[in-house]
């Protein structure tokens, strides 16, 4: 007989996954800054533009998506696709990086503004949902779609408003409260999203955690996105690093 599973959270994780997204949101304000003075065709640029959509989508959405899904508690075995877990990351990576792009030739120009802003919202809409559609266990989904477009409207309102803050915030303090305020909405938008779903179980054995060559158990998901985590946080600390050094020595 088919039964819905009682859900609940790790308060401690849940603030963290808020941390790891207002880390991510910062980082994504201060690498979005360097494509404004860049030409779209020099190397620069394009490790600017790399380094913003990792730092967005891949820190401040997937990472934060992830740590947010081992906050949910629930007497179900659960386990998560390598495939859709893999191309989740890559599509919010490439999506992000790819709206910077549009706004950073004319962050004034409000068609691009929306533009982005539409394809950067449904970008983590998909990042979230394509990471649920990945999670394997002995059951299924019940959606309440009403909440389902709640998320969405969240995702593209809080995309619009990123790409804005990007390029129009200067001061460190300035940045800070912005990358906040990001934080708050993606987090908003993922427990939404949460929200919208109830797990169905149709086994007589729901703790059985799926297994498969493909399929990382909930004990084995936070060693990858940790060091997913700690791989892209490596890559933008040199890219920092580098751009602040090519800075230094420019000639006066």
């Amino acid at each position: 007989m088919d039964a819905a599973v009682n859900t609940s959270y790790n308060m401690e994780l849940v603030v963290l996954s808020y941390l790891i997204s207002a880390v991510g949101a910062f980082m994504a304000l201060v690498s979005a800054k360097r494509l404004l003075s860049g030409k779209s065709a020099s190397q620069s640029y394009r490790l600017g533009l790399l380094s913003t959509g990792i730092a967005l989508g891949g820190i401040g959405v997937w990472s934060m998506h992830f740590i947010a899904m081992l906050a949910l508690r629930m007497d179900l075995g659960v386990g998560y696709s390598i495939w859709e877990t893999g191309i989740s990351l890559i599509a919010a990576v490439l999506i992000s990086a790819l709206a910077f792009h549009i706004v950073a030739s004319n962050p004034h120009n409000m068609g691009r503004l929306l533009t982005a802003g539409s394809m950067l919202g449904m970008g983590a809409v998909v990042m979230h949902y394509l990471g649920m559609y990945g999670m394997r266990f002995g059951g299924h989904f019940q959606w309440d779609y009403g909440r389902v477009a709640l998320s969405v409207l969240i995702a593209l309102a809080a995309a619009t408003a990123a790409l804005w803050l990007a390029f129009h915030t200067v001061q460190v303090s300035a940045r800070l409260l912005a990358a906040a305020i990001m934080a708050i909405a993606v987090c908003a938008m993922h427990y939404t999203g949460m929200s919208a779903a109830e797990f169905i179980c149709t086994t007589n054995t729901p703790l059985a955690i799926p297994g498969g060559s493909s399929i990382v158990s909930a004990l084995g998901l936070p060693l990858v996105v940790v060091a997913l985590a700690f791989g892209m946080s490596l890559f933008l600390i040199l890219d920092l690093l580098r751009a602040s050094f090519q800075r230094y020595q420019r000639p006066a």
